[in-house]
């Protein structure tokens, strides 16, 4: 009688001790939020998109500004007039006496290729060279204001005082056209100013050859 009593209180005593330590089916905790927390949340939500608008918009205006910015420069940024020389003739070599009518012909254009930039040339001089010693030259140019977009021609001739060739320095070029090659070079030099509106740059100087 006694051990199975015993027995029983062992098994009620487990029984009672697991009942108040594990319950057997928990039940989740329910957590009800109030209208304040749900506007915050909602504050929250439009404040990080309108800040993502801003950026995006500032990104796109910044990236306007700077592709702006450098077409206005390629635009503004002054390039120099460019020479070409058309024609280059000296006939008198053709000729034994051809000393006497000495005379060199040339024929050359000058391109302003800019777009709004205008080109002032305050003076501009032309010299035909022999073996790097000058063989004459004169002034080409009066001062004059060339416009965008615009091509002058420059023509003459130089000869009797803007021509420094000597009776034997004649021989040798005929003797060189006679061997098939006579090398002469052409040099222009120019002072120029830009315009740009109403603005003018300082004075520059160029060379062409």
């Amino acid at each position: 009688m006694w051990k199975t009593t015993g027995r029983r209180k062992k098994q009620c005593g487990r029984s009672t001790t697991s009942r108040s330590t594990q319950p057997a089916n928990p039940r989740p905790v329910k957590r009800h939020n109030s209208a304040h927390y749900y506007a915050h949340r909602v504050k929250e939500s439009l404040t990080r998109r309108a800040t993502k608008v801003f950026c995006a918009v500032f990104l796109t205006l910044f990236l306007v500004v700077c592709v702006a910015a450098f077409i206005l420069w390629l635009t503004l940024r002054p390039h120099r007039p460019r020479f070409h020389v058309e024609e280059f003739s000296i006939p008198a070599l053709a000729h034994k006496a051809g000393f006497e009518n000495a005379a060199i012909i040339y024929k050359a254009t000058v391109c302003n290729a800019n777009q709004i930039i205008g080109v002032y040339y305050d003076s501009a001089k032309l010299a035909v060279y022999d073996q790097e010693q000058i063989i004459g030259g004169s002034p080409i140019l009066f001062s004059f204001y060339q416009k965008p977009k615009n091509t002058t021609v420059i023509e003459g001739q130089l000869s009797g005082d803007t021509l420094r060739v000597s009776a034997p320095r004649w021989q040798e070029f005929a003797a060189d056209l006679g061997k098939g090659e006579v090398v002469f070079r052409l040099n222009i030099s120019a002072t120029i100013r830009f315009r740009i509106w109403r603005w003018h740059s300082k004075r520059h100087k160029m060379h062409a050859r």
